[in-house]
């Protein structure tokens, strides 16, 4: 069987190695995710998909534009206003 990665072939010898070192353990800090979007606030986040109107979106973007913030920055903004609103 033909096994690649990126392109490339994976020897026995390679996969023996790998299997050897998975064997051994990691170091936990090593495995610790590295890759994706920032935690934000200590802890994880919630994605919710909201719909809205283009014009709802145009308005959205053109406050974001003028206060140099982007789409979520801007609309985490406007919904803490709103909630912390009495």
């Amino acid at each position: 069987m033909e096994r690649k990665i990126d392109g490339r072939d994976v020897t026995e010898s390679q996969i023996d190695k790998w299997v050897d070192e998975a064997e051994k353990g990691y170091d936990p800090e090593w495995l610790r995710p590295r890759m994706g979007r920032p935690v934000r606030a200590g802890g994880t986040s919630k994605v919710v998909p909201v719909r809205l109107t283009d014009a709802e979106l145009e308005a959205v973007m053109a406050r974001a534009e003028r206060e140099h913030l982007n789409r979520s920055d801007a609309i985490r903004r406007a919904l803490a206003e709103w909630a912390s609103a009495s």
